[in-house]
C-alpha cells in the first residue's frame, strides 16, 4: 500500500518532512509536488487534477491518500472518480464546495505579497491567482456518496473557516471519523506535526 501526501496551496512537499519523521512506517510514503505535476501546462485546477490523476493511475497498488487543503480537494476528487483505487482517505482542512468569498480574499492577499514569496512554492504569483480562480465553481457535494473507503477528517482546532466543512463531510461520508487537533490553525502539518503523525499512525494501524 502506497501512502501519498499532497500539500496545500502555498506549501511545497517539504512541509511534510517533520510529520513523516514521527511516522512509524516511512518507506511507503511519497510526497507529491503540485508545481512539478503541472509544470509546462496551463495553470488551472482542471489541469492539476488531471496531472494528479495520471500520477496516481501509474501506481498499480491501492492508495492511501492524505491531503491538506488543496491537497485534500485533489484526494477527495480522485476518490470520488476512482473509488476502487483508494484504500483510505485522510482529508485535512478539506472543502467540498469551494468557499468563493475565501478564495477571493486569498487572491487579494496574493496580489500584495512580493513575488519572492512564491519562489519556494514553484509557481508564480500569477499562477496562484489563476489556480484559485479556476476552483471557484468546483462543487463535490453531490458526489460524496461515491466515497466508499474509510475516511479520517482532520481540522485544526483554531481553523475556524474549515470547521463547518469538516463537520458536514463527517455527516455526509458513512465510513468517516473526525479529529480536531489542538494548538493548530489551517496548516496542521506545520503547527503540530508530531500530533498529526500520532493520529495518522493510529489511523493506518486500523
Amino acid at each position: 500500500m502506497k501512502r501519498i501526501l499532497i500539500h496545500g496551496l502555498g506549501q511545497n512537499s517539504l512541509v511534510w518532512n517533520e510529520t513523516i519523521s514521527h511516522m512509524l512506517k516511512q518507506d511507503n510514503i511519497f510526497c507529491v509536488e503540485s508545481a512539478t505535476l503541472i509544470k509546462g501546462k496551463e495553470v488551472s485546477y482542471q489541469n492539476l487534477y488531471k496531472a494528479f490523476s495520471n500520477y496516481c493511475n501509474e501506481i498499480s497498488e491501492p492508495l492511501d491518500l492524505c491531503g491538506l487543503s488543496l491537497g485534500a480537494v485533489l484526494a477527495l476528487n480522485y476518490a470520488i472518480d476512482n473509488p476502487k483505487r483508494v484504500n483510505s482517505l485522510v482529508l485535512i482542512a478539506a472543502q467540498y464546495e469551494m468557499p468563493k468569498t475565501l478564495l477571493k480574499l486569498q487572491n487579494i492577499v496574493f496580489r500584495f505579497l512580493p513575488k519572492k514569496s512564491f519562489e519556494s512554492m514553484g509557481m508564480s504569483r500569477e499562477d496562484f491567482i489563476k489556480l484559485t480562480k479556476s476552483m471557484m465553481n468546483l462543487n463535490l457535494k453531490n458526489e460524496l456518496k461515491k466515497v466508499s473507503c474509510k475516511v479520517l477528517l482532520i481540522c485544526g482546532e483554531n481553523d475556524s473557516p474549515n470547521k463547518k466543512a469538516t463537520r458536514n463531510l463527517y455527516k455526509s461520508i458513512s465510513k468517516s471519523e473526525m479529529v480536531f487537533i489542538k494548538n493548530s490553525k489551517h496548516e496542521v502539518n506545520n503547527d503540530n506535526p508530531k500530533e498529526l503523525a500520532k493520529i495518522l499512525n493510529n489511523f493506518y494501524k486500523m
